[in-house]
């Protein structure tokens, strides 16, 4: 649990994007794949062979491990992912499985309209959750964000999120923004694994648990969320 009480009054929403937002139907391992074949000349499933809520970085390693007969090096990530984000716009656009999440864009638009300053916190290096929000035109929410390509560990990237939150607030540079001080206390996550659940806390946050990815209420519930919420249109605290 968060050590900030679940009553106390949240100011800023920072989202996850793969799962939470939105679904790529696929897209992300179709680029990765793709990117495997062209540096090291083997097919990848991307989805066989890594865990829901892991950061880029961490994708890459695990899949490299797969079709390397060597421990996987920096270098070789570097060769894979500018191939990757070279990749990811066309599979996203052919994707016949993109979709927004329920209740997402309408959260969005509310909180926008309210004044909070809205963040990301992914695993997805910065241009690849970019990609994937252009298609559905949810970019122009986003002001800030923690990002895979800041860190390979989601505890530090939740915490630098927040602290760009913080500095975008403070400068009112976020869609209808107006200058506010906030502090971390004021920042609730929402995430679809058990992995954001941990990030958020370890950050010293709270978080809204949904179910919209492959994890179903109870296991999210027993990973000790503030809120586990069927989807965002249900109970969302704010």
């Amino acid at each position: 649990m968060s050590p900030v009480p679940a009553d106390a009054p949240i100011r800023s929403v920072i989202f996850d994007v793969d799962g939470t937002l939105l679904t790529t139907g696929g897209a992300g391992g179709v680029a990765w794949d793709r990117a495997f074949q062209e540096v090291f000349g083997k097919s990848v499933d991307i989805a066989r062979v890594t865990e829901s809520g892991m950061t880029d970085h961490d994708v890459a390693l695990a899949a490299l491990r797969t079709v390397l007969d060597r421990e996987p090096t920096p270098e070789d990530v570097d060769q894979l992912t500018p191939v990757y984000l070279r990749e990811l716009p066309e599979a996203v656009a052919a994707s016949e499985g993109y979709r927004i999440e329920p209740g997402i864009l309408e959260l969005l638009e509310r909180l926008a309209e309210a004044g909070f300053p809205i963040g990301m916190t992914t695993g997805n290096i910065e241009p690849a959750a970019k990609i994937k929000l252009d298609r559905g035109d949810l970019n122009r929410f986003f002001a800030f964000g923690g990002y895979g390509s800041d860190s390979a560990d989601r505890t530090e990237l939740t915490l630098g999120a927040v602290k760009r939150g913080i500095v975008a607030a403070a400068t009112g540079s976020y869609p209808n923004g107006e200058p506010q001080f906030l502090s971390k206390d004021d920042f609730i996550a929402v995430g679809d694994t058990p992995r954001d659940v941990t990030a958020a806390h370890e950050a010293g946050i709270r978080i809204v648990s949904v179910a919209t990815g492959l994890f179903d209420l109870e296991t999210l519930k027993a990973t000790g969320p503030e809120w586990a919420l069927p989807t965002v249109e249900s109970g969302f605290p704010v």
